[in-house]
């Protein structure tokens, strides 16, 4: 991307990204992290109810369908929904590597509009990683997977421990999660920015 942002370009010393061995394998659907989560939880009637899927490598692809609570200007998708689609399935790649991290930045282009009822189609890939720094981009575009692009972003999200959660998160919800009996949701509630 021309004119992108300094903080978003790789140190020289970066690694390429490696999938966990214990990642989930490629085609299988990630599922939502936390139910109440508005980009992919369930327990939410206007979220964006995003699915994605773990890809080939550090890769994610994900779907979402733009409805009619999700319109900025009539007829067409919020810019800040289509952001929150893209950072959705940007941190969906954290599972891969199997961290917990948030998002610390993310720079957004809009390329075209994107109306209600249309499906977004997503693609995200890690492209490095220094220290605590996890490098990423993403595309969505329209009218299917090889569609044209209609938004794009670069990210930034820095792995963190739990305890990054349980100090800012609200306890009502941190109880709720942490009593999750499911252990690998108890997991996934926390591996993306809350």
């Amino acid at each position: 991307m021309s004119g992108r942002n300094p903080s978003l370009t790789p140190p020289a010393d970066a690694a390429p990204p490696v999938r966990h061995p214990d990642a989930p394998a490629p085609g299988e659907l990630l599922g939502a992290h936390y139910a109440h989560c508005f980009g992919c939880g369930e327990g939410q009637p206007h979220g964006l109810h995003l699915q994605a899927r773990a890809g080939e490598g550090v890769r994610v692809t994900a779907e979402f369908t733009v409805k009619p609570a999700h319109q900025g200007a009539p007829g067409l998708a919020h810019g800040g929904v289509l952001a929150t689609a893209l950072d959705e399935t940007l941190g969906s790649l954290n599972w891969l590597l199997r961290v917990i991290a948030v998002t610390g930045r993310l720079e957004t282009d809009f390329l075209r509009p994107v109306p209600v009822d249309t499906v977004l189609h997503l693609e995200a890939e890690v492209t490095a990683v220094a220290g605590r720094k996890i490098y990423s981009s993403a595309v969505g575009r329209i009218g299917g997977p090889g569609g044209p692009v209609a938004v794009r972003a670069e990210a930034l999200f820095i792995e963190v421990k739990v305890d990054h959660f349980i100090d800012n998160g609200r306890p009502e919800e941190i109880r709720a999660a942490m009593a999750d009996p499911d252990q690998v949701r108890r997991a996934r509630a926390f591996e993306v920015n809350p």
